[in-house]
């Protein structure tokens, strides 16, 4: 496997699928379902838990947050990383996890506000399991409908995302998620690497990994002279921003969340998303290009226009290993350690 850079754009056409690569209102009686606060009479999220007064000052429950969304509230660039005393609560997962501005560019990371909500409403399904806080690699003792999941297959498992109903089938519920080698019913616990929205998000798939081409044997001359396998290593999971469908004309990927599910570790979390440009969350995000290197491990959204040619991202990558194996070779010299500097 190379690490020749992948690029995404970050709109699609209509109609068209991946490669394989509320208004809040409150009510003085509340039931809590999936770990959401509802209220009965018109189905709707409840507001979060309103601060505490403790020790003479207002708090929040003790939660760290990096960075905000796209569509959250307007903060200036060094509000992000905040001190003890005012650590807030996730609310919905609407704060980001690890979307990093690159400092150096002087970003400004100010946010529009948004008077609308982008959250899919929940529907409670009788079904619905919570495996949040349970031990990874935990066998459960039941079988699950396997129709009511997204079935993700990988190399070495079979993982399974919850499905809620919509016409689009691009709706996920990571508050319920399954492992299992693959095609057998041996249900397990995968591992949560990062924080998982709770609540309903539209993801885009794409997955990567690599082409295995073996030779026949020599003493089966007739069988085929190739087998291609298509071996799926990672995917991919990315938020549509605000949640929106395809057929939308507003419809553009958010790069800076992204869900990677791993096939070797059978895990899941959210990747570290490094942003390049100058605008910040203010940028026009239809003119995002992802780059994915070292094996799905480093995500960086830059400028389509500042995009290089295959040609010379080729070029690059062989001048440096080229480079490498040069000076390998060297070492063996007994001056090359001053020769080195010439």
């Amino acid at each position: 496997m190379g690490t020749t850079p992948l690029l995404s754009p970050s709109t699609l056409p209509y109609p068209c699928r991946l490669p394989a690569l509320c208004a809040v209102k409150s009510s003085p009686k509340l039931a809590l379902v999936g770990g959401n606060r509802i209220c009965p009479s018109s189905g709707t999220v409840a507001p979060p838990c309103p601060l505490i007064r403790h020790g003479g000052r207002w708090r929040r429950n003790d939660f760290k947050v990096r960075s905000d969304e796209g569509d959250g509230d307007a903060g200036d660039p060094d509000g992000y990383d905040m001190d003890e005393e005012e650590e807030v609560e996730e609310i919905d997962n609407k704060k980001d996890y690890d979307v990093e501005y690159d400092r150096l560019l002087g970003t400004a990371v100010a946010s529009s506000g948004s008077g609308a909500s982008d959250d899919i409403e929940i529907v409670q399904s009788k079904n619905f399991v919570s495996t949040r806080g349970w031990d990874s690699e935990t066998v459960v003792d039941y079988r699950i409908n396997e129709d009511e999941f997204h079935k993700i297959c990988l190399l070495h498992c079979d993982f399974f995302i919850r499905k809620p109903p919509d016409p689009d089938n691009n709706v996920y519920d990571f508050r319920e998620m399954y492992v299992t080698p693959p095609d057998t019913d041996v249900y397990a616990i995968p591992k949560v690497l990062s924080p998982m929205p709770q609540k309903y998000i539209r993801c885009a798939k794409s997955d990567f990994g690599c082409y295995n081409v073996t030779e026949p044997p020599i003493d089966a001359p007739r069988d085929p002279l190739y087998k291609t396998e298509r071996e799926i290593l990672k995917v991919f999971l990315t938020k549509h921003y605000r949640n929106r469908r395809f057929d939308d004309p507003d419809f553009v990927l958010d790069f800076e969340e992204i869900y990677v599910i791993d096939s070797k570790t059978k895990s899941i979390t959210r990747a570290k998303v490094l942003v390049t440009i100058p605008e910040g969350r203010d940028r026009e995000r239809r003119n995002d290009l992802l780059i994915i290197r070292d094996g799905g491990t480093s995500f960086k959204i830059i400028d389509k226009i500042k995009r290089d040619d295959p040609t010379t991202v080729i070029e690059r990558e062989e001048w440096v290993e080229t480079r490498k194996d040069m000076e390998k070779h060297l070492r063996k010299l007994r001056d090359f350690s001053v020769s080195n500097w010439f």
